[in-house]
């Protein structure tokens, strides 16, 4: 007894397989990951090198080129770009992909951390920066008040922060916007001459007082301790206390010749939101979540406290990821729907019970496609989608063929369970056949190169998925389901509306099927001619690898003359927004000036 006849006669086993597959497709439906972009490991890493107070040139002699040369020793890389700017160096490395991206991790930090000594020692800091593809911030909020402080907004904003990141499923925060803190020294200068104590002193005894230096080590008996005097400051009381000169039998301290405040340096980014003094928080997900299920988490988070918040203060919430992948699985609904209503007219001439045999093949094809996403790794994501609205194209294919084959046994007199049996063991072989071929056409993306062919891989992995589950619903599930439903017909040439449908397809498509088979040669040459010419319309089209994500949003960069100020450009910022915000249609302006939205 083959699967066919193991379905239709074995009645029980495909209630259960029926049941099972509808639980699983529920199932891997909620709990499935979901995000507006694939995740994968990528092997890219950046070196970022901070060393205050040197030039390009500086960097790039002292930093960048032994960096470089240590990289370009390691297997299998692929690209290798730096930057040397005043004070900072960033060196990015790219591997195969084929390589273990954690793996390659480990190597690039051993190497670096190996290359330190040899490195300025005036070195601020070196760090090893892993670039991920879940690095994506999946909401953007903000603080804005006109009248509120900086260091309010800065509060606020930072118990905001870490209320967030206590979420399941966030997994990081961070705070935009804010000026640097600063402790400023304010001399009094005639202080300083009456005692006969230079601005430089000063200087020495706060930067003397602020430094770790090693001390060496000591040997107590049979132990050794190292030995190093930490100075720095943790108040800025300390600061004040930090002794400068002796007059005297008295200690001159900085509080009795300078007024010590904290303070915030000048301002190098400069943030906005629709024209109003904002600090934006940002905030990415973990690997694996629903991106919906934490932004509701977030956003339930936020009303709470947003009402905490004075008065002067408004918490806004410009930009929110999970509403472009819901707008995405929204058409994927609408395309389902559409799907439906276009499989009820087509079947029409077989009647609303084969019209509903097939209707049936799509959800539950879909619901074996999603539950095969979720145990292999893939997430609901753009890619996907788009997966998924090609499949409902193709799977509907073999359970029309299956009913409309079962149909015609059962208008030839067959009974129900012997009509669904030689109905589709007759055309078994064309349908997997078919199948095959549409699974084949999607294979060569599977292995498209490079980061981009990882970044595709789940669209054609979801078509192969649903293409193939559609073949076991067509094969297992539609025949025991037509043996129960489909209906014996007293008129051997089946119902009205299907001797009309024949009729017209005789009248129009068999006269030209006639003319090409009896004139192949010529038919073939035609097929070809048009192949040939719709190539010609290709350099029309264009080519891209991936069409426009179509969200509704774009980015406005505005770059002043080298030298500008941040004022200079902070004017140019503002006339855009104002040209921005005048336009109806116009949501929310975020500005970033000194740097880009984050």
């Amino acid at each position: 007894m083959n699967i066919i006849e193991l379905s239709v006669k074995r009645w029980q086993l495909t209630v259960l397989v029926f049941s099972m597959l509808i639980a699983l497709g529920v199932s891997a439906w909620f709990s499935i990951p979901r995000g507006e972009d694939p995740t994968f490991p990528a092997p890219i890493y950046t070196v970022v090198a901070v060393y205050p107070g040197a030039d390009p040139t500086d960097i790039e002699q002292l930093i960048v080129n032994p960096i470089e040369e240590k990289l370009r020793g390691l297997d299998q890389v692929k690209k290798l770009t730096s930057n040397a700017h005043a004070g900072l160096a960033t060196i990015s490395v790219e591997f195969d992909p084929s390589v273990d991206a954690d793996r390659k991790f480990d190597e690039v930090q051993r190497e670096v951390n190996a290359l330190r000594p040899t490195l300025p020692a005036n070195l601020h800091s070196i760090a090893v920066e892993k670039y991920s593809s879940a690095e994506v911030n999946i909401l953007q909020v903000a603080l804005v008040s006109d009248a509120a402080s900086f260091a309010e907004l800065e509060r606020l904003s930072k118990l905001l922060k870490d209320r967030l990141t206590a979420l399941p499923g966030i997994r990081g925060a961070e705070v935009w916007g804010y000026p640097d803190h600063e402790v400023r020294v304010s001399l009094d200068l005639g202080r300083l001459a009456q005692l006969g104590i230079s601005t430089g002193r000063v200087l020495q005894a706060i930067a003397g007082d602020a430094a770790s230096i090693p001390g060496g080590s000591i040997d107590v008996g049979r132990r050794r301790f190292n030995v190093k005097t930490h100075g720095a400051y943790e108040s800025v009381d300390e600061v004040r206390e930090t002794v400068v000169a002796s007059s005297g039998n008295q200690l001159v301290r900085v509080r009795d010749v300078a007024d010590v405040q904290w303070g915030y340096a000048d301002a190098s980014h400069d943030t906005r939101l629709n024209g109003h003094r904002a600090l934006f928080l940002t905030a990415t997900q973990q690997v694996g979540v629903n991106v919906e299920h934490v932004r509701d988490a977030a956003w339930h988070e936020m009303d709470i406290f947003s009402k905490t918040l004075p008065a002067n203060i408004t918490l806004e919430r410009p930009f929110d990821q999970a509403k472009n992948v819901s707008n995405r699985l929204g058409r994927l609904t609408e395309d389902f729907g559409i799907a439906l209503v276009l499989v009820l007219l087509t079947l029409i001439p077989l009647g609303w019970r084969a019209s509903l045999l097939v209707m049936i093949s799509i959800p539950l094809s879909f619901a074996v496609g999603v539950t095969l996403l979720y145990l292999t790794g893939f997430s609901i994501n753009q890619l996907s989608i788009v997966g998924g609205v090609i499949a409902l194209g193709l799977l509907v294919d073999d359970s029309i063929v299956v009913v409309e084959n079962i149909a015609r046994f059962r208008r030839e007199g067959h009974g129900r369970v012997e009509a669904a049996v030689l109905g589709v063991r007759q055309i078994a072989v064309a349908v997997i056949g078919c199948t095959v071929t549409l699974v084949l056409a999607f294979v060569p993306l599977l292995f498209l190169p490079g980061l981009p062919g990882r970044y595709i891989r789940s669209m054609p992995v979801t078509v192969i998925y649903t293409v193939i589950a559609s073949l076991f619903v067509a094969m297992t599930i539609i025949p025991w389901l037509a043996s129960i439903l489909m209906p014996a017909h007293s008129d051997a040439h089946g119902s009205r509306a299907l001797q009309l449908f024949q009729r017209a397809i005789h009248s129009t498509y068999a006269p030209l099927l006639d003319r090409a088979l009896d004139k192949p040669w010529r038919a073939i040459a035609l097929a070809a001619a048009l192949v040939v010419s719709s190539l010609a319309l290709v350099p029309r089209i264009g080519f891209s690898l991936f069409p426009k994500a179509g969200t509704p949003q774009f980015l406005v960069r505005i770059e002043a003359p080298d030298g500008s100020s941040l004022a200079e450009t902070d004017s140019a910022a503002r006339f855009a927004e104002r040209v921005l915000l005048a336009r109806k249609d116009v949501r929310a302006v975020l500005t970033n000036v000194g740097r880009d939205n984050p």
